[in-house]
């Protein structure tokens, strides 16, 4: 009988070249594909919620797959986490014929982390942004509260992403906090999480928003910049795209 599985997948994206398979690379499709493979007896071909970038990671990844296979559901992530490494599934759940971890969702949440310190520990490059001082979180704050809404974020993409003729989107939310933490020495490091939560999202639109946010929080432009660069519709006008390595993949909303 042919089954429908949602599975719920964390992963380091510094392992990877990314979500999506490609040729000669290693990517979290292809591992957890090959991995879910041999665990259900035939080949498992697998969608992803969100196609994160080299180096972006995932807390809360969902990726569906349908097949006839006999292992039971609730044995799927421990038979799967016994096989590969720098990826783990947290739950896996059946879901009605037909539906589609990308098509079927409502929203997605990601988490951004910058790490903040006059001596930036480079063990935590890969997942953090490192800067020297904190960004001024109610500057970022003033600025954030300007995105939230419906709007056309021509200024706040990368060109190149598939099927994005239609530059209106949606965010619901932007939270900032902040908090002192340990780094890898023992030290201590500010910590800023930036959370922008949305309907749906452009090529790198919440790296150039963090980015944006950043510069803001620094002092090199003005929390009213966000609005005159969302109105010009022109990518000039916004800020830097944030590393990939502070960005997480948090939620999948359905």
């Amino acid at each position: 009988m042919n089954r429908n599985v949602l599975m719920t997948v964390e992963y380091d994206g510094s392992a990877f070249h990314g979500w999506q398979v490609q040729p000669g690379v290693r990517t979290v499709q292809d591992v957890l594909g090959q991995a879910l493979s041999r665990v259900c007896g035939g080949e498992i071909k697998l969608n992803g919620a969100s196609r994160t970038d080299e180096g972006v990671h995932a807390l809360g990844q969902a990726v569906s797959f349908a097949g006839d296979f006999g292992i039971p559901t609730e044995r799927i992530p421990r038979a799967v986490n016994n096989l590969i490494e720098d990826a783990r599934v947290l739950a896996a759940t059946d879901v009605p014929e037909g539906f589609h971890a990308r098509f079927d969702a409502r929203g997605k949440a990601y988490l951004y982390r910058i790490a903040a310190s006059p001596e930036p520990d480079i063990f935590l490059r890969n997942y953090r942004y490192l800067l020297n001082e904190s960004p001024d979180k109610s500057k970022m704050e003033e600025a954030a509260k300007r995105l939230v809404g419906t709007y056309d974020f021509s200024a706040f993409r990368t060109k190149g992403g598939a099927g994005e003729n239609d530059t209106v989107r949606t965010i619901t939310a932007i939270g900032i906090s902040q908090r002192n933490a340990e780094d890898t020495k023992g030290g201590t490091v500010r910590e800023t999480e930036v959370r922008v939560v949305g309907v749906g999202f452009m090529y790198n639109m919440v790296r150039i928003i963090v980015g944006t946010l950043v510069e803001v929080g620094l002092g090199s432009r003005e929390p009213g910049s966000v609005t005159a660069a969302l109105e010009s519709r022109d990518r000039a006008n916004a800020g830097h795209t944030a590393p990939a390595g502070g960005l997480y993949l948090e939620r999948v909303y359905y």
